[in-house]
């Protein structure tokens, strides 16, 4: 009677929980549930049930009709500018506005006076170099930061039909039975079905160094509690996180910007840059120098003009000339060029020693930083140990006894 009891309570919250579906555009069969659902408290078969999937895995059929529907499962970014827009942004500066405003009036003065246009050229060589060294900086942080995403699992061993298949982690869809062993990553979110002894480093995500042993019980919440916090829920799965003992079977219940790592991907990208200290002092110097010039220019003129002793059309003229000529020189032109060469040595620096930072301006900030708080040693570094020095008389014999006697695989950087 306990038993059957329980079977009949199995099926009226497997009905019950149906009653929060809603049909939407990338459905996965008849029913799909809502992304809020807590798989890590459904058993392992209602979420197969949920997800229209067996033990055995999806059909070839099934899988790639899923992966038409949702799109692969990769981190989606935004679109990004063309070179020429890129450019022209760094023209956006206030003291780069300056300087092209300083060069518009030295060219009109130059053209009036008939006299070079060194002046000009050379404002022009500092905005141009400026906007270069600007987008060159942020084009190689991007490459840099493209290549820490190639480190993602490249492929996953899943079960297609009940037979064990290695494709391309891009193409896992949900609902896919993955299996896990010691040092692979986990290319997806999802809920453990099977588990021996399997812990997983998730410091990535929940910033604990140490590894989580896993389970394939579910979890209850607890009194006065709405959710479980990512770190506790032991019986699921979340990309970004690698496999570190053990081995074990999921299945996939989310993928690609649905995921949890997803989800700190599309928070990112809409995330406002706001300005940095070294920007919010050269806007301030820009206005200052702005209202300064447009005083010299006023004050001269006048001067010129009382002087003078006339107002005829070529005193006025000349007089605005000459105040114009010593309002560009009142600009230091010099100064966008300094910055950028300073932020860009600072820059090269810190790449020598792995820093990868996308805008320059970023550079003086960090350089402002007294105290660096931060959680936990994996929330900042690959929680991952290095051979960086040895002492020994046959260092070929002595990486052949740690490679026999470990999971350890060879890395990139080596």
């Amino acid at each position: 009677q306990d038993l059957a009891r329980s079977e009949m309570m199995r099926l009226i919250c497997r009905e019950a929980d149906k009653s929060f579906f809603h049909f939407r555009g990338n459905y996965i069969g008849h029913l799909k549930e809502d992304e809020t659902v807590e798989y890590y408290r459904k058993p392992p078969s209602d979420t197969l049930h949920a997800l229209d999937s067996t033990p055995d895995g999806l059909t070839p059929e099934q899988a790639a009709a899923r992966l038409a529907r949702d799109g692969r499962n990769v981190l989606t970014e935004p679109p990004k500018p063309s070179l020429v827009k890129r450019f022209f942004q760094q023209l956006v500066d206030p003291m780069i506005l300056v300087l092209l405003a300083a060069a518009l009036i030295s060219a009109i003065t130059s053209a009036y006076a008939h006299e070079s246009f060194a002046d000009v050229i050379i404002i022009l060589i500092v905005v141009i170099i400026n906007a270069v060294l600007g987008v060159y900086q942020e084009s190689k942080a991007e490459k840099a930061i493209e290549a820490l995403q190639q480190m993602s699992a490249a492929t996953s061993k899943v079960l297609r039909d009940g037979k064990m298949v290695t494709i391309h982690s891009e193409d896992l869809v949900v609902g896919d039975v993955v299996i896990l062993e010691a040092g692979d990553a986990i290319p997806a979110d999802g809920r453990i079905l099977t588990s021996a002894s399997m812990k997983i480093e998730e410091a990535a995500l929940t910033g604990e160094s140490v590894p989580v042993s896993k389970f394939i019980d579910i979890i209850n919440l607890a009194p006065d509690t709405k959710d479980v916090p990512l770190g506790d829920r032991k019986n699921m799965v979340y990309m970004g996180s690698t496999v570190v003992y053990g081995r074990g079977t999921a299945v996939i219940t989310a993928t690609g910007m649905d995921t949890e790592m997803g989800k700190i991907a599309d928070a990112l990208s809409n995330a406002e840059q706001g300005q940095t200290p070294l920007q919010i002092k050269l806007s301030q110097l820009s206005k200052i120098l702005t209202w300064l010039v447009l005083g010299i220019c006023v004050i001269i003129f006048a001067v010129q003009l009382l002087r003078a002793g006339g107002f005829s059309f070529e005193v006025i003229l000349n007089s605005f000339m000459i105040a114009v000529s010593l309002a560009v020189a009142a600009i230091p032109e010099g100064l966008a060029a300094v910055v950028t060469v300073v932020l860009s040595i600072g820059v090269t620096n810190m790449s020598r020693r792995n820093a990868i930072i996308r805008r320059l301006t970023a550079v003086e900030t960090l350089g402002c930083a007294q105290i660096i708080c931060s959680d936990k040693t994996g929330t900042l570094t690959q929680n991952r140990m290095t051979v960086t020095d040895t002492w020994t008389d046959d260092p070929i014999l002595l990486a052949k006894a740690m490679a026999l006697c470990s999971d350890a695989k060879r890395g990139l950087g080596m």
